[in-house]
């Protein structure tokens, strides 16, 4: 089996996984644990991983450099990403927060644009007015509340500035794939951001009445650890080997249809037609933006 093709499957492991935490990580905050609390436990555990598999891993001297990206990674990948994911999805519902991540492509081609100075084609210009027009329409018209999704609209922004962060980082962490084998950057990246994230999430661990969890939400919590952070992370960073960030990014829009199939299935959420009319905004736009456009339809500068 080729690389590329291995490449292909560790992105679509990473984004099923993730469709399925919409649920799985809603339905433990606040009940077991506070947003904040619960990222402490991501990096600390993916943290304590990542450096015991090292050890079966090469012995890499990061590059003096080196050492600004990777705080530049920790700190837009395993911080603000991770923080206003979970605190948007204990606002919102795992159907909204699922949908308005696959913004994140449309994202990746503003911020290459920007950034690197590259010119983007008319459709893609479209496909980013039409896929940020249905991230914002969750935004501003899911005003229903209910029991556990108690400020809808903050939530919905919170993600969409999660979703810009990881689009940062997947644009800063692809050149160090290439220098680094993936355990040597996972256990750099994450064990900075247990540092940085420790002072701002350490009060909300502590209120975690450890002892009293009942057995569905140690295991739900151990999915999160060792499913959503360690092995995704390492997914992805194995396919950015092989795939460009923007289409490791467009894989993304593999979650809400995992997610809302899961969310709808267990009881956990309901689809409505501002939700529907939303995701299909945000899959068309996400289709212009991903499409190769042929050959005579480019200009000069333009990014295909």
């Amino acid at each position: 089996m080729n690389k590329r093709l291995l490449a292909i499957f560790a992105a679509t492991g990473a984004s099923t996984i993730y469709g399925i935490n919409h649920t799985v990580a809603k339905g433990l905050m606040p009940v077991y644990i506070e947003p904040f609390g619960f990222i402490l436990l991501r990096v600390l555990g993916a943290a304590i991983l990542f450096w015991l598999i090292s050890f079966w891993g090469p012995k890499e001297k990061i590059a003096t450099s080196d050492w600004p990206r990777i705080l530049g990674c920790t700190i837009f990948g395993m911080v603000i990403n991770m923080l206003l994911f979970f605190k948007g999805l204990s606002l919102t519902t795992p159907i909204n927060s699922s949908v308005i991540i696959t913004i994140s492509p449309i994202l990746v081609l503003i911020l290459a644009a920007v950034l690197i100075g590259e010119r983007v084609t008319w459709l893609k210009t479209a496909g980013i007015v039409t896929g940020l027009a249905g991230a914002l329409a969750l935004v501003f018209f899911s005003k229903e509340s209910i029991a556990n999704a108690p400020n809808i609209p903050l939530g919905n922004f919170f993600v969409i500035v999660n979703a810009l962060s990881y689009g940062l980082y997947l644009i800063l962490v692809k050149p160090l794939t290439a220098k680094y084998h993936s355990f040597t950057l996972m256990k750099w990246l994450f064990l900075f951001a247990v540092i940085i994230n420790l002072p701002i999430t350490i009060s909300e661990f502590m209120e975690v009445k450890w002892q009293a969890l009942p057995a569905h939400a140690v295991l739900r919590m151990g999915f999160v650890v060792v499913g959503t952070t360690f092995l995704t992370y390492l997914l992805n960073v194995f396919a950015l080997k092989e795939l460009s960030a923007a289409t490791i990014s467009a894989f993304i829009y593999l979650q809400p249809l995992i997610a809302i199939f899961y969310a709808v299935a267990t009881g956990a959420d309901s689809l409505n037609p501002v939700k529907i009319s939303a995701a299909l905004l945000v899959f068309a736009g996400v289709y212009m933006v991903t499409r190769k456009p042929r050959p005579k339809d480019l200009k000069p500068g333009d990014l295909p």
